[in-house]
């Protein structure tokens, strides 16, 4: 035997993977020492009649005739098939299989490559796959329950006074955003406040939060609804929030049929006043929070009188966007000019199903607003 028939003989014996062959019907007729070290068998258990479908597991011998025979039967080869060996102890090998069959003599070739450390990875990727999606689902989870800690579940009832909120979150709510609102029984009437958070996400909610209850506590303390926002402002600086507010506070009090509203606005969007057929902004602009030592606020006295809807809400509303056009503020006045002779829950409602209809029904901000209603 010559050198090159020697190495070719040692190079199939003991190759880095498997080989063997078999007739067309599985029967094995000759394997390689390699595939003997993998699997633990004698050459002569695998030559005297057994098949390579008996090598395999159950649901893999199942799988090798109803698709691998027929596919190498159509294409006369098959690569990289992920299947499980059964040793000579009994325990299971994963393996790669590839096969070619050769029609003069019909024979078919397989390699088989063992695939322990590969189905090892592949398992890892799938717990870790696991666990991100346990993980992003927790996360979904603590956005929705953080989002639901910034709006009140219930408003109070005040006599003589509709009072409606309602709110939309971006997108499909998995980012807890910033938008809030609140509103509360005062000493000498009710509170309202109204705010947005720059920016989303777990740092934002933080902010959110501390901006809610800041304006919660700071009343007990703080005579107007400026001095108020102050307090959040010097809050904000003292804590290092690193993100700017926009707010407007203002405080409700009865006087007869009508209600005497005193509000100051932080950097946030003026409420509008719906009275007969004229909508127009009330409250005078000022500093957002957040960012200066000393901030400019101004309080405004403003009467409400029977038939009145006053609409306060976040820019989500008026920013909303489709194909490059902006919701914007005047199709916000011709809404609420509209539907003034509704119920408070009427006209917020309408509100926030045209801004979402406006953009397709993909929210790309978040929607906060209240409306209050004085019916008359």
């Amino acid at each position: 035997m010559s050198l090159a028939e020697e190495d070719f003989e040692d190079l199939y014996e003991h190759a880095p993977c498997g080989h063997l062959s078999t007739r067309p019907d599985g029967t094995i007729i000759r394997v390689n020492r390699t595939l003997l070290e993998l699997t633990g068998y004698d050459a002569g258990e695998l030559t005297g009649g057994m098949r390579i479908q008996n090598l395999l597991a159950v649901g893999d011998r199942i799988f090798y005739e109803t698709h691998f025979a027929p596919l190498l039967a159509m294409q006369s080869v098959v690569r990289e098939i992920a299947v499980d060996v059964r040793r000579a102890d009994g325990t299971r090998l994963p393996v790669l299989l590839n096969a070619v069959m050769r029609d003069d003599p019909r024979v078919i070739r397989f390699c088989v490559f063992a695939a322990t450390d590969r189905r090892e990875y592949e398992r890892e990727l799938l717990r870790a796959r696991q666990r991100a999606e346990r993980s992003e689902a927790e996360a979904r989870e603590l956005a929705r329950t953080l989002q639901r800690s910034f709006i009140p579940p219930v408003l109070p009832e005040i006599p003589g006074l509709q009072v409606a909120g309602a709110f939309r979150p971006a997108g499909n709510g998995d980012l807890v955003g910033g938008d809030f609102y609140d509103m509360y029984e005062t000493a000498g009437g009710w509170a309202l406040a109204l705010g947005d958070v720059c920016g989303k996400g777990v740092e934002a909610a933080v902010v959110t939060s501390l901006a809610r209850y800041t304006l919660r506590a700071a009343p007990i303390r703080e005579p107007s609804p400026s001095a108020v926002l102050s307090a959040l402002n010097r809050t904000l600086l003292r804590e290092r929030a690193g993100r700017f507010v926009t707010a407007v506070y203002g405080q409700l009090a009865p006087a007869g049929p009508h209600f005497r509203l005193t509000l100051s606005l932080a950097g946030h969007p003026p409420p509008l006043r719906a009275r007969g057929d004229a909508v127009g902004e009330i409250g005078r602009p000022g500093n957002v929070l957040g960012l200066l030592p000393s901030v400019r606020l101004t309080d405004v006295d403003v009467d409400l009188a029977p038939g009145d809807a006053v609409l306060f809400h976040t820019d989500g509303v008026v920013e909303a966007r489709r194909d490059g056009e902006l919701y914007g503020e005047e199709r916000l006045r011709r809404l609420l000019r509209d539907s003034r002779a509704m119920e408070a829950d009427g006209i917020a409602d309408a509100i926030v199903d045209d801004a979402v209809a406006f953009q397709s029904g993909l929210t790309r901000d978040d929607i906060a607003l209240v409306v209050l209603k004085i019916p008359g």
